[in-house]
């Protein structure tokens, strides 16, 4: 006696597909009705209102903003159109271990805490000294360098 080819894990699958096909046909057919029963087919247009929303409903005219081509920059802008920074920067020392060499100002202006270490140092400093310094990328972000008292 010779074993059936097909498994039943087969036939479930077969049978999955099949239901599938057939609701797929039914959705189809169930659109259709409603289609020829409202005599629409849904939404013509859609339009973007000043929040982002799609919406079926046209903007006012009166709420649009002209812009002169003119006006419109493409790229970044150039070095001199940005406003000079003064780089000095500052600050309160509000820690400084001279025997380990590094130390940590708070900037006056934004509260930040900035690490220094020895040798970006121009004066002694000590804790509580009113300075002024540069800000200088680190490895592990900002750091204080050029620090003078004031």
């Amino acid at each position: 006696m010779a074993k059936s080819q097909q498994t039943f894990n087969k036939l479930e699958k077969e049978k999955k597909r099949l239901k599938k096909r057939e609701d797929k046909r039914k959705k189809m057919e169930a659109r259709k009705a409603a289609k020829e029963e409202n005599g629409t087919d849904g939404i013509q247009f859609a339009y973007v209102d000043f929040n982002g929303n799609l919406v079926d409903t046209p903007p006012d005219p009166e709420d649009k903003i002209k812009v002169k081509a003119d006006n419109i920059i493409l790229g970044v802008p150039k070095k001199e159109d940005l406003p000079e920074v003064d780089p000095i920067r500052k600050g309160k020392v509000s820690f400084y271990d001279s025997s380990k060499g590094f130390g940590f100002i708070i900037d006056t202006e934004d509260q930040e805490k900035y690490f220094c270490h020895v040798s970006g140092l121009i004066d002694e400093i000590t804790e509580n000294d009113k300075v002024q310094f540069e800000l200088e990328k680190g490895m592990k972000g900002l750091n204080a360098v050029r620090v003078k008292k004031v």
